[in-house]
């Protein structure tokens, strides 16, 4: 919890010390009510009081609620700005670190939990301040100065009053021995609440499709029970807690009146008013150290889950990325486009088997290499690889000649141009969706023009109703899966990189915009090399190098003639897809 506390600004600081000095002033002001209220009883009680001077004492009690409300007020300013931009610099702290996380730290977290981490627990942390300022500051300072105002005042009911606290104590102690524990486990349970409410949502096309409504319902309601049932505990134990505090104080004013009457019943005619008097502030002093600690249940009710949520923020702030950047900006001179694999394993961490086996290859500037294989080759982990989305196990990875762990992570993205498998596009315009990334507000609208035409895009982007500066969905649901896929490959042609890298980016093509695309990209694009995952030979046999993947291993590496005649593996591949008629 108090890691997080770094987070909080000089400016902040200076707002708490506010709020504090506003918190004593109101403390002082709340404790002085019993004063006046007791010389209002002697005066009542003192035959020969007029009548202004019990106005007078009303007047200054008056005074004192007055000046407490508006103290109240101010700390509850001041701690709805400090909780509000404690939020914010968390919430900014955990998606700056989430973006330099790679997927291996993706996969330890999850989608869903981070998204919980950044709202429902940051949340939690804010709640804690707003009420942290206003209670937690304020409950032992009433605590310790009632306690100073009535000590001495009477040993019977000052045991009285150390009794019930006890009694409140042990009950806090119980009550906090059997929630934590579930408090815990609620934030988990929230976790898996997100995960199949977003699995549900994500795949609602394909629940639909095979009727599953009941089936994806029914593993919602698992999780939600699970989530009810752990929130009912908590509520319940926690719902005794307020009763428990109200009887208790009940039966200390009853204690205190009590042993008042006796006391005064026993007194002499004299002391009798000096005893009825002290016990009416007592009783005052008494009631305000119970409500010191009714303020602190509310901060035990929420510290907990606080508690839970800063750890699990802190769990996210305190992870090191696996991917570390280099110093390089630059590869060696001369050197331009080249990618050149040296037996280069791979395996996922955690995982027993590698995914690559001692791959071995190298491209250079301009050409175009390729990769085929079944489904589970390792044919994208490649591209991962190279994007460095992970890092290989063993051997390394060279581009231009340069290690790739050796480059600035900035230096190497800005050498790449990505189009991934599923292609994915951003809420705004076609050109902000092609116009992407570092540096990209320097574009002109003309480059823009030039590779959305290079990637068959110009004839359905010009015919929508406002062209370039249509509006596109999130995620690019109001386009086709072509549309999308040629606007993604648009985006990788438009930064200009030394190397395109293609991960099955042309699977939603028919074949001749496939076959028309290529061939712009080739003549257009001429000294750029080109990585390309395909599943489709029609796309990959006009590479200049083709690599063969099955099972993690290199079974075959050469041109489309050479592999028809020498890999096994790929005529398979050739066979299924074309007829022999077409593949002489």
């Amino acid at each position: 919890m108090f890691k997080l506390f770094k987070k909080i600004t000089f400016k902040e600081w200076i707002q708490i010390a506010i709020s504090i000095i506003f918190i004593v002033l109101q403390v002082f002001l709340d404790l002085r009510l019993p004063d006046y209220m007791s010389e209002v009883t002697r005066l009542v009680q003192t035959p020969g009081s007029e009548m202004s001077q019990i106005l007078y004492q009303g007047g200054l009690m008056l005074l004192c609620v007055l000046g407490s409300v508006l103290a109240a007020v101010v700390v509850g300013y001041f701690a709805a700005r400090v909780a509000s931009s404690l939020g914010a610099n968390l919430r900014d702290s955990i998606f700056n670190k989430v973006d330099s996380f790679s997927m291996e730290e993706m996969n330890h977290f999850s989608t869903p939990s981070l998204i919980t981490r950044t709202t429902n627990d940051v949340n939690q942390i804010q709640l804690l301040i707003t009420l942290g300022m206003q209670v937690v500051v304020k409950a032992p300072i009433m605590a310790v100065w009632a306690i100073t105002k009535i000590y001495g005042k009477g040993f019977e009911w000052s045991m009285a009053t150390v009794g019930a606290v006890v009694v409140l104590f042990v009950i806090m102690s119980i009550v906090m021995l059997l929630v934590l524990p579930k408090f815990k486990q609620m934030q988990v349970l929230t976790d898996n609440v997100n995960k199949a409410a977003r699995e549900t949502l994500s795949g609602l096309r394909v629940v639909r499709a095979y009727n599953a409504e009941g089936y994806q319902e029914n593993k919602f309601e698992v999780v939600n029970d699970d989530l009810t049932s752990t929130q009912l505990f908590t509520s319940r134990t926690m719902s005794i807690v307020m009763p428990l505090i109200t009887f208790t104080m009940s039966g200390l004013s009853l204690v205190i009146y009590w042993m008042g009457a006796y006391l005064i019943n026993s007194a002499g005619l004299e002391d009798k008013l000096i005893l009825f008097s002290d016990m009416v502030v007592f009783s005052s002093y008494a009631m305000q150290v119970i409500m010191a600690f009714m303020m602190l249940v509310m901060i035990f009710v929420i510290l907990p889950r606080a508690t839970v949520s800063a750890g699990r923020i802190n769990e996210v702030l305190e992870r090191e990325p696996s991917i570390k950047s280099g110093d390089l900006t630059n590869g060696l001179e001369g050197v331009y486009g080249e990618i050149e694999f040296r037996n280069v394993s791979f395996k996922y961490p955690d995982a027993k088997e590698y995914v690559l086996k001692d791959i071995s290859f190298k491209v250079n500037q301009g050409e175009t290499i390729a990769f085929i294989g079944s489904t589970g080759s390792g044919k994208s982990t490649i591209v991962n690889l190279i994007m460095r989305f992970y890092d290989s196990t063993e051997g390394e990875i060279l581009i231009d000649g340069v290690n790739i762990q050796d480059y600035e992570l900035l230096a190497l993205y800005n050498k790449l141009g990505y189009v991934p498998q599923k292609a994915v596009l951003f809420s705004g315009s076609v050109e902000s969706n092609v116009n992407y990334g570092q540096g990209s507000h320097n574009s002109s609208h003309k480059a823009v023009k030039e590779a959305v035409e290079i990637a068959q895009a110009k004839d359905f982007v010009e015919a929508m109703e406002k062209g370039y500066a249509s509006n596109i969905a999130r995620g690019g649901v109001n386009v086709s899966g072509g549309q999308k896929q040629r606007l993604a490959i648009a985006r990788a042609i438009h930064r200009k990189p030394e190397v395109y890298i293609f991960d099955d980016s042309f699977s939603a093509l028919d074949y001749r915009t496939d076959r028309v695309l290529r061939s712009a990209l080739k003549e257009k694009t001429q000294g750029i090399t080109s990585v390309i995952v395909a599943q489709r030979i029609g796309t990959i046999m006009d590479a200049d190098q083709i690599v063969v993947l099955d099972e993690g291993r290199v079974v075959g590496k050469g041109k489309h003639d050479d592999l028809l005649r020498s890999c096994s593996v790929y005529q398979e591949i050739a066979s299924s897809q074309f007829n022999e008629e077409e593949l002489v």
